[in-house]
């Protein structure tokens, strides 16, 4: 029994009291909330591995990456969610629905190489969150509600591929550059005037680029349309640290279902957004046009990371509403109901002020 645990799952329990230790957000510690003790994370000193692509998706499931962890899957909106401390309840991050702890099962990750640890304590985040609300006009009653009850806001951990490779590009196509002509026309009025016209001389260009892509990031999880807001999806990846799952200690974090090859993919569009844009700028000119471009990637690694976010979920008649913070910068975004009611009244406020004003204008 021992023996079949895995190590993401091991709860690091407090010395002094026995109460599980969780993650201390901005720090490299785990502490007990309710002695105080705490421990340092040990974390790697060569830093986290790029593994090679090629290798791997050629193995097609190899498993020296890979391990096995706890799974809880949302039957109502579909996410799949890791949960590293013993909840004798859950619901879930997204749609606040209840978690069936016994429905848990097995299933293989391919292990994070890195994790950028939140940077930013859930007391923080709420007050974030709570002073969002307090500025939406017309928001319902029940919404401040939620924004006083912590209960709301979570921490979690997206799962993102990233890719790194050599670029290089073979181009040709054309430079243009601008020069001005006056012509005459006639305008609305009916009289002729000067007019400065800009066209376009073209010149054939050809040539090569390359360089380094470093760190393409590729959301690795089938996010539901709006889930998380692009506005807030922007991190330090300086910050990533090698993993540790004590740096999961008091969170969830969110598996991947987009699979590694299908992330490659897509970042392979990306590359090439990035190599027509750095044949524009080789061109030169003006403007440019690429008609035709031959696109190599060389010495292609990737790594599956863990990045920090908040989130309230909030139902409001029977739609669900979502509120996001960055955990790393403390960006805000989500989307918000309104009141009827409030609205309502104050269109009837409104209007009664307009008669009032009428009325004593006419006395006068």
């Amino acid at each position: 029994m021992e023996s079949s645990i895995q190590k993401t799952e091991l709860k690091k329990p407090c010395l002094n009291c026995g109460a599980e230790l969780k993650y201390k957000p901005g720090t490299t510690n785990i502490s007990c909330e309710y002695c105080g003790h705490q421990e340092s994370i040990q974390v790697d000193k060569n830093g986290f591995e790029e593994l090679e692509l090629y290798p791997y998706l050629q193995e097609m499931g190899s498993q020296k990456h890979s391990e096995e962890i706890s799974m809880l899957h949302c039957k109502n909106c579909g996410a799949n969610q890791h949960v590293e401390e013993n909840y004798k309840s859950l619901h879930c991050v997204y749609c606040s629905m209840p978690l069936i702890l016994e429905d848990a099962y097995k299933e293989e990750w391919i292990l994070p190489g890195a994790v950028l640890p939140f940077q930013i304590e859930k007391e923080k985040s709420f007050l974030i969150f709570k002073k969002w609300v307090d500025r939406l006009w017309w928001a319902p009653n029940k919404l401040k509600k939620a924004a006083l009850d912590p209960q709301f806001t979570k921490g979690l951990y997206l799962p993102y591929w990233t890719f790194d490779a050599q670029l290089s590009a073979s181009y040709s196509g054309q430079r243009g550059e601008y020069y001005y002509e006056t012509r005459r026309v006639r305008n609305a009025q009916g009289k002729m005037v000067s007019q400065r016209v800009r066209k376009t001389r073209w010149y054939p260009a050809s040539g090569r680029v390359s360089g380094f892509v470093d760190d393409t990031l590729i959301e690795a999880s089938k996010q539901k349309s709006g889930r998380i807001p692009s506005n807030i999806a922007r991190w330090n990846l300086k910050k990533l640290q090698p993993f540790n799952s004590s740096f999961l200690s008091g969170f969830v974090t969110e598996k991947y279902t987009i699979p590694l090859k299908q992330g490659h993919l897509h970042s392979k569009d990306i590359a090439k957004d990035i190599a027509r844009r750095w044949c524009r700028q080789d061109i030169g000119g003006d403007t440019q046009r690429v008609t035709q471009m031959d696109m190599q990637l060389s010495e292609e690694t990737f790594k599956h990371i863990l990045l920090p976010v908040y989130i309230s979920a909030y139902r409001y008649q029977g739609k669900e509403y979502h509120f996001f913070i960055n955990g790393e910068n403390g960006q805000i975004s989500g989307s918000r109901p309104y009141s009827f009611w409030k609205i309502f009244f104050a269109i009837v406020f409104g209007l009664i002020l307009i008669g009032v004003l009428v009325f004593l204008g006419k006395g006068s």
